[in-house]
Parts: C-alpha cells; structure tokens; sequence
C-alpha cells in the first residue's frame, strides 16, 4: 500500500516590498561659540536632521573650518575675543557666498543687530531662546528664509523708521520701484515680521504664491533677503513705523 502523497508546504504570500520614502538631506551645521558649555549645550539640542559638521571656538578657527567643511548653516556668536563672529561671517562670505548665518547674541543692542545684517547674515537670535526653537530657526534659514526674533524684529523697523526719519531721504520719482499693489500688500505684511502661511491667509492667496510676490520684490528692490526688503519698506515708507 503506498503511503499518502504528501501535499507541498504552504508558503505564505510574499508581502509586497514598501520602499519608504527617501529622507531629506541633513541640514550641515556649524556651531561657533568661544563658551564651550554653551557649544556642546546648543549641539544637544538639535535635532536628528541636523548634522553638526564642526565646532569652533572662535572666528579665525570658524573661518578655517567653513572652508574645510562646507556648512550650509553657521550658528555664530556675535562677541568673540581677537575676531567677532561679524568679522568672521563677512570673511567666510567671500569664501562660501552659498552659506547662511544664524547671529547669536545675549545683547539686544541695535548696532550688533544692524552690523550682523551688513555682514550678510539672515537671522539674528538672543541666546535666551527657546531651546525648542533652536532647529525651527536652523530648517527656516536652510530654506532660505529670515529668522529674527521678535523683539529684535520689532526694535529693527523701529529704528530704520528713525534713521530714515533722520538721515535718510527716501527714494522717490522714478527713482521708487514699482511694485504692483498686491506686491506692496505682500511687502507691508513681509515687514511686519509675517511668514508666507501668516501671509497668504491675510490676503486669502496660496503659499506658493506669496513665494512667487517675495521672489519679485526681492528682485524689484535689488535685495537679497526679507530682513533687507523690511528695511526698505520702512525707509521708503511702505510701512509706517
């Protein structure tokens, strides 16, 4: 009598292979602090797509390390002895126009804020910040957007409206950009410290458009960053301070 066949194992169903969706690239940051508690305190906070490529204690060593590392983002203290973190980010500048500086600072003295912005930086935080806020500011400058916070955004349109009070005559005649009148919404708006979302739900348009109105007015006042175009705003008196 032969013996019973025997049936073929069953194999579960092969389950289908769920490729997952390629991550952002780390954002490549520099840290520049002449405290070293400070430094390794500010490294702890950052989050896990933020990738510190290097620390320096003070300017010349940041200038070096910049060239050596190619960070897209530099957080850099204002006041250091021999080279201030000012001096340093005019010099890394020349070298790596591409890279972007957050100013760190305890003081909340105009001239510090206004040398900063000279030097081509595009945010400026107290070093009293929110230890949450550290990488919101860090992804919004890789993007390519300002981040001052809002005391200093407060006392920047202040003052300019001052100066140009003061000191300056505002442009004028053919001399004044023409921005068409949703531009010069955009822009009022832009120099009172509101994010594009904050933006677009004012005037009821998409974020991207309010990119796109940026893009032109930038473009249109020959600047380089939101902070400069709130500063023009309020010295052509786009916004009253």
């Amino acid at each position: 009598m032969s013996p019973h066949p025997t049936a073929p194992p069953a194999f579960p169903p092969q389950a289908k292979e769920q490729s997952s969706p390629p991550s952002a690239p780390s954002i490549r940051v520099m840290v520049v602090d002449d405290h070293a508690l400070f430094r390794r305190g500010l490294v702890s906070v950052l989050d896990e797509d933020i990738d510190v490529v290097s620390e320096a204690a003070n300017g010349e060593e940041a200038v070096r390390l910049a060239v050596e590392h190619h960070p897209d983002v530099i957080l850099m203290d204002v006041r250091m002895p021999h080279t201030s973190g000012i001096d340093a980010c005019s010099r890394i500048r020349e070298a790596l126009p591409e890279a972007k500086f957050i100013m760190l600072t305890m003081s909340d003295e105009e001239s510090d804020l206004f040398d900063a912005l000279k030097a081509g930086a595009t945010g400026y935080l107290l070093k009293e910040i929110s230890v949450t806020d550290v990488s919101g500011a860090v992804r919004n400058i890789a993007r390519g957007q300002s981040f001052v916070s809002s005391a200093m955004a407060t006392k920047l349109i202040g003052e300019f409206a001052e100066l140009a009070k003061q000191e300056s005559t505002p442009p004028s005649g053919p001399d004044l950009p023409q921005l068409t009148p949703r531009e010069t919404e955009v822009l009022k708006l832009l120099a009172h410290s509101l994010n594009n979302r904050e933006i677009g739900e004012r005037l009821f348009i998409t974020e991207n458009t309010v990119k796109n109105h940026v893009r032109s007015i930038l473009d249109k006042l020959q600047v380089h960053s939101r902070t400069e175009a709130a500063i023009y705003a309020v010295r052509a008196e786009y916004v009253k301070g």
